[in-house]
């Protein structure tokens, strides 16, 4: 259901950090002034977030653990957030539909990729609820959580120092949770034992992987 990932390497944490400290922030409900349950900061000038964007969006693309989890379609281009003390996201879910330059996208997968060492800062842990339990989330420089968004989510309040993370919206090609996982643990276990198999089993399991991919998936 959801997947801690490595992502960026130091050097790449280090420039989003360059990016964060010289741009522009303005208050997140910019964007979504209806939306009382967000208290926080985003990135607001073109060429900041066009070279973090892009940056952030080839790490995730080169991540091989990535693309395998989320088979994804289209990634909306991520976007530097941060909270300062005081600032929290309250419960809320995920709009299901996002509208980006030249094309809509539905959200199956959220992403959040954690850019300061969090004992620098108290508070801000990321909340996911799944089922009736809570899972948190206050990662290492560098690491990102995958997670369904059509979870409810918050990030706790900050109280003191700073959190920055990028934020991200993944559409899948296998928008059906229950297959995308059930697909992503079959590849796994191709990867881990496919070649102590007999090599004709091994080629019947990957015309499996194929076909529920083809008979899955959508169009790319």
């Amino acid at each position: 259901m959801y997947r801690v990932l490595d992502i960026l390497t130091r050097q790449e944490v280090d420039e989003c950090r360059r990016i964060a400290a010289q741009a522009p922030f303005v208050h997140g409900r910019i964007t979504n002034p209806h939306n009382t349950a967000k208290d926080n900061e985003q990135l607001h000038e073109q060429q900041a977030y066009t070279t973090s964007s892009q940056l952030l969006m080839q790490a995730l693309n080169r991540s091989e653990e990535f693309r395998e989890f989320a088979f994804p379609a289209v990634i909306a281009p991520p976007l530097l957030t941060r909270y300062k003390p005081g600032n929290h996201y309250g419960a809320h879910a995920d709009a299901a539909f996002l509208a980006l330059p030249g094309r809509t996208i539905r959200s199956d997968l959220s992403c959040t990729i954690f850019l300061n060492d969090p004992d620098s800062y108290a508070g801000g842990a990321l909340q996911v609820r799944l089922g009736d339990g809570v899972l948190r989330f206050k990662l290492k420089p560098g690491q990102a959580i995958v997670y369904p968004s059509d979870t409810l989510h918050e990030v706790e309040p900050v109280s003191s120092g700073e959190r920055l993370v990028a934020i991200t919206f993944i559409q899948s090609r296998i928008a059906d949770p229950f297959r995308r996982n059930l697909l992503f643990d079959l590849n796994e276990v191709a990867a881990l034992e496919g070649l102590t198999m007999k090599p004709e089993n091994f080629s019947r399991l990957q015309l499996v992987q194929a076909n529920l991919l083809r008979h899955w998936g959508e169009k790319p």
